[in-house]
């Protein structure tokens, strides 16, 4: 199965696209410089855009798996992971 993929510089640039819910999904780090990962699932929640969002992190931190599933990211990928890690988490939020 191929993906459509488009890159943002940041979590501010893809919010300010007229268009967000035309997306199927997010992969998004957790840490980033500006908004991070759970900043940006949470503004989208505000915003009522349902998208299903996956997170990826290099970090250990103690309590961060739980401020991710609070967040409502669908998955959590710890750095360094498969391919098929990826894409098993993009069929079940895909439902492919």
């Amino acid at each position: 199965m191929a993906y459509g993929v488009h890159a943002f510089a940041s979590a501010e640039e893809f919010v300010a696209v007229n268009d967000v819910d035309a997306y199927d999904c997010i992969i998004t780090d957790v840490h980033m410089p500006g908004m991070s990962g759970i900043d940006l699932k949470r503004l989208l929640m505000s915003r009522d855009l349902r998208l299903p969002v996956i997170m990826v992190t290099g970090r250990a931190d103690p309590d961060l798996e739980s401020r991710v599933v609070s967040s409502g990211a669908i998955c959590l990928l710890r750095k360094p992971f498969g391919a098929d890690v990826l894409i098993g988490c993009l069929e079940r939020v895909l439902k492919v």
